[in-house]
């Protein structure tokens, strides 16, 4: 039984490695000039992770490690306080816990969410970055290491908040500043802007001009509940660095720094739209894919196969 014990451990290796079986590291970067709280909620029925929600500093970062086959969102909470009772509140993006962990609960729209599932059909992750609930911060979600043919950069990384329409505008408690874009649906609640009752199918929702201003402006981010085909991406064996307020240059190398994104991909960024107060007028736009690059999956791979080979070389 001893001498069957290398043999067993590689075909276990092979095994997690062909099903995907591996850990995903998650870096939360705050490149704002003001304090972020990150929010977290995972999906029913999944391993949470370490937390749920906390303060992220100008500059600051955070990383921590995602059980396999997990799912979720996260979320930026931006102009939070704790008022004289200890109950902990944020102007956009606040999930109603009253902590600074949200504990299960979602963000309140509008929130910019960048969504994950992980080792999902066919052993690849998705993801997106969704203005289906609005818009209240800049994100970028950049892959790490992974492969794939839509193994992309996506996110919203213009600043919607001062192109937000009157209507959708959130402002901040003293009334002057624009803090967060609602969308249609949330303002009107109305089936059209929802995708909801007769409007519940990709044949009777349609995109509306409320939403074309977010796609527009962020084209790979979801505007309304059925924009999938430009708005999902996937990828194999990849980390994730998601990013808030990313920096101009950041945004530029995720869109022109990878090599063999599909033709069909659209740009991250629309250089007719203003970024964070600067004009994009510089940047190309063009497409992006992730790099078929050696990851920390990839390599932690390679080496759980190497030394299974080893034992059972020395068995024989």
């Amino acid at each position: 039984m001893a001498q069957l014990m290398p043999l067993l451990i590689f075909v276990l290796t092979l095994e997690q490695l062909t099903s995907g079986a591996v850990s995903t590291t998650f870096t939360i970067v705050n490149k704002c000039e003001y304090t972020v709280w990150p929010g977290i909620l995972s999906n029913a029925g999944v391993s949470p992770l370490p937390t749920t929600g906390f303060a992220l500093q100008k500059g600051e970062s955070k990383v921590f490690t995602a059980p396999t086959s997990w799912g979720g969102r996260f979320w930026g909470r931006t102009h939070c306080s704790q008022d004289s009772a200890g109950k902990f509140s944020c102007v956009t993006g606040d999930c109603g816990s009253g902590k600074l962990e949200c504990v299960g609960s979602g963000a309140t729209p509008p929130a910019t969410l960048a969504e994950f599932t992980l080792d999902g059909a066919g052993g690849l992750d998705f993801f997106d970055v969704s203005l289906v609930d609005g818009y209240n911060i800049p994100m970028l979600v950049e892959p790490q290491g992974g492969t794939g043919q839509n193994c992309t950069s996506t996110g919203c990384v213009v600043d919607l908040n001062g192109a937000c329409p009157s209507e959708l505008k959130v402002t901040s408690v003293e009334g002057s500043e624009g803090v967060a874009c609602k969308s249609a649906c949330e303002a009107f609640r109305q089936p059209q802007y929802c995708c909801s009752g007769a409007y519940a199918t990709p044949d009777t929702c349609k995109p509306s001009s409320y939403s074309q201003i977010f796609k527009k402006a962020c084209p790979r981010a979801y505007s309304y509940a059925y924009d999938d085909k430009t708005s999902t991406f996937t990828c194999a064996s990849a980390d994730y660095t998601i990013t808030f307020c990313p920096s101009p240059s950041t945004s530029q190398k995720a869109s022109q720094g990878q090599q063999n994104t599909p033709s069909t991909s659209p740009p991250l960024i629309n250089n007719t739209m203003v970024y964070e107060g600067a004009a994009l007028d510089d940047f190309s736009g063009s497409p992006s894919t992730c790099p078929h690059a050696f990851g920390s999956h990839a390599l932690a791979g390679v080496v759980s196969i190497t030394v299974a080979i080893w034992r059972l070389w020395q068995l024989f």
